[in-house]
């Protein structure tokens, strides 16, 4: 089972996180309610087990715990896939969501790059400021070493748009970190190791 089980706490966040790539239940609770929906979107269309609570200063606003949330999810994501052995390494998918159209492409690479093309109509969804999606996935990018491309195709409501976005990368997620049965113990490059 590819699991890991980890906590990190500043004096901005207090975050325990479990993640199981086999699946498992998904359980997020971080005080911010749109966030924790795509969380919770993200970890189930990927196929993750997923428990995450975050107590944040949210008097201030969410932007330490969401990305807090992001490096968190991304250490234990690396974790999770070691020297990245018998992977799938790439994925990508195009998600409707009504009338909104997200292309998302990813390499677990070993490198960071966040290419993010999403132009959001509105500032905020509810209490969410929407800005905070971007700095969520370069969290994530970072700490798991992931190239990512996020681009909108189409789309005019906001929540839609974020949702197709996180839904997108679950479902890229989920093609990368599945197993590769062609070369179950190949480390996929050619140069022998990820990064």
């Amino acid at each position: 089972m590819r699991q890991a089980t980890l906590e990190r706490k500043t004096a901005e966040t207090c975050i325990s996180l479990s993640l199981c790539l086999e699946g498992g239940a998904v359980d997020v609770q971080t005080g911010c309610g749109f966030f924790d929906h795509m969380l919770t979107l993200l970890a189930r269309h990927a196929g993750f087990g997923l428990t995450l609570a975050c107590r944040g200063d949210l008097q201030v606003d969410a932007h330490h715990t969401v990305e807090d949330c992001g490096i968190a999810l991304g250490r234990a994501l690396k974790r999770c896939l070691g020297d990245c052995r018998g992977i799938a390494r790439y994925g990508s998918f195009l998600l409707p969501m009504d009338e909104a159209l997200v292309l998302v492409a990813l390499d677990i690479s070993g490198r960071c790059h966040l290419a993010c093309d999403l132009p959001l109509p509105a500032p905020r969804v509810g209490d969410f400021d929407t800005e905070l999606g971007r700095e969520f996935f370069l969290a994530l990018c970072r700490e798991a070493a992931l190239t990512l491309h996020i681009r909108e195709l189409a789309g005019e409501n906001t929540h839609h748009i974020l949702e197709a976005a996180f839904k997108g990368v679950g479902r890229a997620l989920a093609q990368a970190v599945a197993p590769d049965v062609r070369r179950p113990d190949d480390i996929p490059s050619t140069k022998g190791v990820i990064g």
